[in-house]
């Protein structure tokens, strides 16, 4: 079973102003309810336990408001979902007893209106959650089996359709092209009918790896999208589309320690500033750096990359000094293409239960 995580509180349990960091709990699911909140900053996604993994719901932003239907549904006393910071966010937590003085000052008639939604809603839940649940599979010991949040042909849509709408509608502002996400967003939602959750969750990825920005609009709000390099995104769309028609055996990946490695090949190729198609790489510097930083790595984790042609097997040199020759611009074109892919792949683990969220 998935191991519920502390939610964080104010010291008094009353209403209060309270700041979450990423991966922070608000709740988990069958906790009591006795309060509600409403988001001031960030997002909140709302997720169901699943074994060892989970299925998300949605996600919540400025403004909207979380846990508000335990108060006016009796039946709902417990949470009927997890709730977790997706980012830095802030709510105002209030009370029930607090928001109950507040009901108070109202005509009776309007708490039954809102009973009666509620009650609807609280039905129509319950499908939908049913139909979350059925859609994942169980192997032995509670794991999730080939459960995929983050699916090839997902990524692909996404990104295509952000190229598209980019190249199409964004405007260069200081050498980067942007767009606003309402924009965006009408394209993925309206038009390709794209789960709002894997959108999100995609662009807070490419975020925290730098493939985008995310810049205030004219209402001070973080909607506009801005990119470092779009044509990158298109070779990656083509890196990955590619990679979907191969068998496993012959897909193009390296492990987390060799895209470590190759990253810091290319720092020594471009602080060098001599620059050609194929270099000679000092990889005895490369495994120091890299253990100063206390990343253990090994000449065997190159392996992946000599398998896929990004470099040569490594030459001993002077001193016992490991070197090897690498197709810098092969390995320059691909690699924002297999960064993506391992952080695509963690992000799956992560959300399968594989790996600790």
């Amino acid at each position: 079973m998935a191991t519920a995580a502390t939610p964080k509180k104010p010291a008094t349990g009353k209403s209060g102003l309270i700041k979450y960091s990423p991966g922070d709990v608000l709740f988990n699911q069958n906790d009591p309810a006795d309060c509600l909140y409403i988001i001031q900053k960030g997002q909140i996604r709302l997720f169901i336990p699943k074994g060892r993994g989970f299925v998300d719901l949605a996600i919540l932003r400025t403004g909207e408001v979380i846990g508000e239907m335990a108060y006016f549904d009796d039946k709902a006393s417990r949470r009927s979902c997890s709730a977790a910071a997706i980012v830095s966010t802030e709510v105002i937590r209030i009370s029930f007893t607090a928001f109950e003085k507040t009901m108070k000052g109202l005509n009776p008639w309007f708490k039954t209106i809102i009973n009666t939604l509620a009650d609807r809603l609280r039905k129509t839940n319950d499908k939908v959650r049913e139909l979350e649940n059925n859609s994942v599979g169980y192997a032995s010991g509670g794991k999730v089996s080939n459960y995929k949040f983050f699916h090839t042909t997902d990524v692909i849509r996404i990104l295509s359709t952000m190229y598209l709408v980019t190249k199409t509608h964004g405007d260069e502002v200081d050498g980067m092209i942007q767009i606003h996400l309402n924009k965006l967003k009408y394209y993925l939602f309206d038009i390709y009918n794209i789960q709002e959750i894997k959108y999100e969750e995609l662009i807070q990825l490419m975020k925290n790896e730098h493939y985008v920005e995310l810049a205030n609009d004219a209402d001070n709000l973080p909607k506009i999208l801005r990119f470092n390099d779009l044509e990158g995104i298109r070779s990656i769309i083509v890196f990955l589309n590619s990679e979907r028609l191969k068998e496993d055996a012959k897909k193009t990946k390296v492990s987390e320690k060799c895209e470590r490695i190759l990253g810091k090949m290319i720092q020594q190729v471009r602080a060098s500033g001599n620059i050609a198609d194929r270099m000679s790489i000092n990889f005895s510097a490369i495994l120091e750096e890299l253990r100063a930083a206390k990343v253990a790595v090994s000449d065997e984790d190159l392996r992946d990359a000599v398998n896929i042609g990004l470099c040569e097997d490594l030459m001993v040199g002077e001193n016992n000094r490991l070197t090897t020759v690498v197709n810098y611009k092969k390995l320059v074109k691909v690699f924002p293409a297999l960064r993506l892919q391992n952080a695509i792949i963690k992000t799956n683990e992560i959300k399968a239960g594989e790996k600790k969220y």
